[in-house]
Parts: C-alpha cells; structure tokens; sequence
C-alpha cells in the first residue's frame, strides 16, 4: 500500500529527520552517478527528493508518481516535470531512460511485477536503474514514525533475486542511513558523522538498501540454421545411378 503523497512531502521537506534522510541518500546517488549533460533522469515513486541536482544539467528529469500515492507539483518555484502515472503503465517511450530511480515505488507496490516490467521497458542500452527500498537488517524499517517504516523491507540477496528475475542485472549495492530514525539532537546534529563512519564499515547495516542495476539486453535471434553448414552430408546423393556388381564390375 502506497503512502499517501502528503506525508511523504511533510517528511522530507518539512521535519528535520526527513532532510536528514534525503540529504544521506541523495548524496550517495550523486557519488554514485554525477550529473551529466544530455541525459534522461526519471524517478518513481516518491524519488524527487533525490532529482534535485540533475535539474541543471539533464536534458530531461521527470518525477513519475503512482496514483494510490497521488501527485504533487514539483519542483517548488521551477516548471513541473511531475506526473501521475498508473503503475502498469508509465508515460514514458520503451527505452527513453538513461537515469531510473525507485524509491517508494516498489516495497509499497501493490503488483510490484509491473513496477519492474515497466522500469526495464523505459531504460535505454546502457542506462542503469537504482532501487532505493527499507533494508530488513536496519533500524529504520522498524520504525512506523518514516516513510521507511512501511511496505516490505528487502534484504540485499532478497532484491537481487528479484531485480534477475525481471531482467536486470545487479551491478553494486550500498546501504545508507547509518543514524539512528531519532528526533534527538544528538542523533540528528552527528547525522554526517555517522554516514561518514558507516561507509567504511561495510558490515554495519544501514537503514536503506540501494541497488544499481543494468538492463539485460539479448542479441537477437533469427530463424534458420545459425551456421552455415560447409560440406552437408549427401544422403540421396548416387540415388538412381548405375551401381557396379560385385562379380562383374558392370552396370546393372
């Protein structure tokens, strides 16, 4: 069950944890892919908190949302690139993507086979998909209080399964949010301390999971035989010619 659009919008932009969160993971989706011209950045889900940096230099950035979450004009003071879309059916060219980013798109998802049949028809030769979902070994996937709280949380080998068997092919996968989900001033002052400290111990169970997947894409196939057959075997070959007897050496 998706969450409702407005919580989502009052989590990240108007609480403090909410920046907190979106500050941690969109800075590690920009280490993992800067921004570069020409390219065709698109989000699912509640993913606009993480598009923000692509703005300037994408060609295009459009913020897909589900339409049990419902939709909200983003971003604030600039041209909508937002839209409502169906979870069966994006608005969106076969193979238009170059950037794809998930996130509250898919552990909320009620037919999360869509969601990832859709996601692999929009991506482009080459282009890379990121899932952003709770991860089932953190903290933040026991807490109702954030977005994270709700849906199913993944673990790493549980999403990998997932993303090969509709196509994708799982290329690095991270964890994000090393602090704890607290309104403590503490926990929220230290939050860049803690990313920092996490990152370098790749043992320490953050409280988001986040994959980078590719499309796989099949050499395509024709009908026929694939090789040329050089010297066929000739079966009927001699049928019907004159055959020498053994007694007399002539034909019969």
């Amino acid at each position: 069950m998706h969450l409702d659009v407005l919580d989502l919008r009052n989590f990240y932009y108007r609480t403090q944890l909410g920046r907190v969160a979106q500050r941690a993971i969109r800075d590690q989706v920009v280490s993992l892919w800067p921004p570069a011209p020409g390219q065709t950045v698109a989000g699912f889900g509640f993913a606009v908190p993480l598009l923000r940096p692509y703005l300037a230099d994408a060609r295009r950035v459009i913020g897909l949302m589900p339409g049990p979450q419902g939709v909200m004009p983003w971003p604030a003071g600039m041209n909508n690139v937002s839209v409502l879309c169906e979870e069966t059916l994006w608005p969106l060219p076969t193979g238009h993507v170059d950037r794809l980013v998930i996130m509250h798109g898919l552990e909320t998802s009620d037919n999360p086979t869509a969601v990832l049949e859709e996601a692999h028809r929009v991506l482009g030769p080459g282009g890379r998909a990121l899932f952003v979902v709770p991860n089932r070994a953190g903290l933040w996937a026991r807490r109702d209080g954030t977005p994270f709280g709700f849906g199913r949380p993944y673990s790493g080998g549980q999403l990998e399964a997932q993303l090969k068997a509709y196509g994708f092919t799982p290329e690095r996968s991270m964890t994000s949010l090393f602090a704890p989900p607290s309104e403590s001033r503490f926990w929220l002052g230290t939050s860049n301390f803690w990313e920092g400290f996490g990152r370098r111990l790749p043992w320490l169970a953050g409280g988001v999971l986040m994959v980078e997947a590719s499309k796989q894409v099949y050499a395509p196939t024709r009908g026929g035989l694939a090789v040329k057959v050089r010297k066929p075997l000739r079966v009927l070959e001699g049928v019907g010619a004159a055959v020498p007897t053994p007694r007399t050496g002539k034909p019969v």
